[in-house]
């Protein structure tokens, strides 16, 4: 496997609702149909994790999203798409807080 997508966009979510497994399941379900945004060339949606317990392990988040793109331009195509605008509008009622760390291969 020879991938090799330099462009992460990665987002947490804190649901207003945390402990609502319909918001979650929502809210998880909204973050795929990002997917069909054609310059995203991967998506990995997940919940957190039950690792260990450590001082550095922050699992404060609900939802996560890691997507790549090819480049920066397909960052800027994504964020403006029509898709993602929708997501936003149908799904920002379930979070309370958003993080979004943006990383460039270096």
């Amino acid at each position: 496997m020879n991938k090799s997508y330099p462009v992460v966009h990665h987002v947490f979510f804190w649901l207003k609702n945390p402990s609502s497994k319909e918001d979650r399941d929502q809210l998880i379900t909204g973050v795929k149909t990002l997917e069909k945004i054609p310059t995203v060339r991967e998506i990995h949606v997940g919940i957190v994790a039950s690792t260990e317990k450590r001082d550095v392990v922050d699992n404060s988040w609900d939802v996560s999203e890691l997507m790549f793109f090819s480049d920066m331009e397909g960052q800027e195509t994504y964020q403006t798409h029509p898709i993602h605008l929708e997501f936003i509008k149908n799904h920002s009622h379930l979070w309370e807080k958003v993080i979004v760390y943006d990383v460039i291969q270096a």
